[in-house]
């Protein structure tokens, strides 16, 4: 009776150990150089063959989408603080 039920349990658990031996032994693999970093300029070559005036317009527009972004973070972060300090005080 033990046996039977052994044999089920595996049967049903298999496939996720196989599916995690797997993923164990790739990672194990894995032979990349970690804190390498990013080298973003290979992404941004395309823009170097256009002319000094849209490489600018490009340069604006990518610095301008990040102080955006970082707005938007920062707006998000308050209003969450916001949130906090009012949940607090009805507390």
């Amino acid at each position: 009776m033990y046996e039977v039920l052994k044999q089920f349990i595996d049967t049903i658990l298999q496939p996720p150990i196989s599916f995690l031996d797997l993923a164990i032994e790739r990672l194990q693999g894995v032979q990349l150089v970690t804190a390498q970093g990013l080298d973003i300029g290979q992404y941004f070559r395309v823009f170097g063959d256009l002319p000094t005036e849209w490489q600018m317009v490009v340069t604006s527009l990518l610095a301008s989408t990040v102080l955006l972004g970082t707005l938007l973070i920062v707006r998000s972060i308050m209003r969450l603080y916001f949130s906090v300090k009012d949940g607090v005080k009805w507390w």
